[in-house]
Parts: C-alpha cells; structure tokens; sequence
C-alpha cells in the first residue's frame, strides 16, 4: 500500500472519480464558480457527494425534499436534479447573502419552479413547516451548523413520515467524535446526533468514512422506522 502524501492522493482520486464517472454538468460546475466569486466559504459538498444524494433521491422514490443548510445550492441543485416531475424541494439557509446567491444559481440550473429557499433560523422554518401542515418529507439532508444538529435530527423525524430517508453530513470531522476537545464548538453536537440514531427507537441507521478534497470526515444515512 502506498502510504506517501496520502491527503494528495485522496484528493487527487476524488477528481479522477468526479471527471470520469460523475461528471457535473454546467449548471454545478457554475453554481461553485459563482460560490467562489460572491466569497462564500468553500464548505459545499463534493461532486462525489453530489450525486450520491441526487441517486438517494431518486432509489427513495422521494417527492419531496428538505435541506437544512444550503450555502450556495450545490447540493440543493444536485437534489432537485434528482426529483420526478411534480416535486418539490424545500430548503432552508440563515444568511440572505447565501440565499441570494443559491438562489440565482437554482433558476440559472432552471430549477426554480420546484426549490423554495427559506431565509431564517432553521430550527423557526422547521417548526413554521410544522405549524403550516406541511405534507411529510420523503428525503432530508442536514448539511448546516452542528451544535444544533440533534434538533434537527428530530425535526427531520417529526417532518418525515416512516420510510423517510435522512442524510446528515461532517459526522466525523476529523476525528472530533473521538476527541471532543478538537473543535469543542462543533463536536458535542455531531456527538449528541450520532448518539440519538443509535438509540432512538424512530431511527435505523449506519455512518460512511469518507476522505478526499473535504478532509477526514464521513456521514450519516438513516431511515425513519
């Protein structure tokens, strides 16, 4: 086994694998170089990862999408590529600049008719969705800020239905499940969010390491019992 610069070659087997089998189209391609130029954080999802929730979408069967945390809508777009006609994805970003821009990079993807993006507090969209009667999720992706992680675990649960699929990403972060004390912002609550999947009675679920151009890191995929 090949032990040297293995960061380099996460990541430089990561591009092979998006180049080659992956293969973003113009629309995510764009949605990043517009991410860059507006200076928001790099954080959004690998190509990789992309597609994985756009297939997950579409072996779910699922109609109609939740996101907690959209940042510039790279995953949002891959998402939304992946929903049958008549559906329908709602996502939800604090910051207005993140939404302004997430949201000029869904229409020119030619996706606006089927995203909403919320602006506000998650944990207050989350519980107007509730309060609207907001028909139940088929597919959540959590992909936003970690310390409120299990609530939003929760609130995935209580705005799904059984058989939701739930994917909640950075569960390893580096390693700070198993040392707290690297990133004691963020950690106890991926903590606290991984502890509730393995003991709720509403939840099956299993974790994926990953590596690559996002670092050490992995994530969660559950199904609402």
């Amino acid at each position: 086994m090949i032990e040297h610069q293995p960061q380099a070659r996460w990541v430089a087997v990561e591009e092979y694998l998006s180049d080659v089998v992956v293969r973003p189209d113009s629309s995510l391609r764009q949605a990043a170089e517009a991410a860059l130029a507006a200076n928001l954080p790099p954080i959004e999802v690998s190509p990789n990862a992309g597609k994985l929730l756009k297939l997950l979408v579409q072996l779910s069967g699922a109609r109609r999408v939740l996101e907690i945390g959209t940042l510039a809508g790279f995953s949002t777009i891959w998402m939304a590529q992946g929903l049958p006609d008549g559906g329908q994805l709602i996502t939800c970003e604090y910051l207005p600049r993140h939404a302004e821009v997430a949201r000029a990079n869904v229409d020119q993807a030619g996706l606006g008719h089927i995203v909403e993006i919320r602006v506000g507090a998650a944990l207050d969209t989350l519980a107007a969705l509730q309060s609207e009667g907001a028909e139940p999720f088929d597919f959540v992706f959590i992909d936003a800020d970690k310390e409120n992680n299990p609530r939003y675990l929760d609130w995935a649960v209580r705005l799904g239905r059984p058989g939701t699929t739930v994917v909640m990403d950075n569960v390893v972060w580096e390693g700070a499940v198993l040392e707290p004390g690297l990133d004691p912002l963020n950690a106890p609550g991926i903590i606290a969010a991984l502890q509730l999947m393995g003991e709720d009675p509403r939840l099956d679920a299993t974790v994926i390491q990953t590596v690559g151009s996002k670092g050490w890191d992995g994530f969660a995929v559950a199904r609402v019992r």
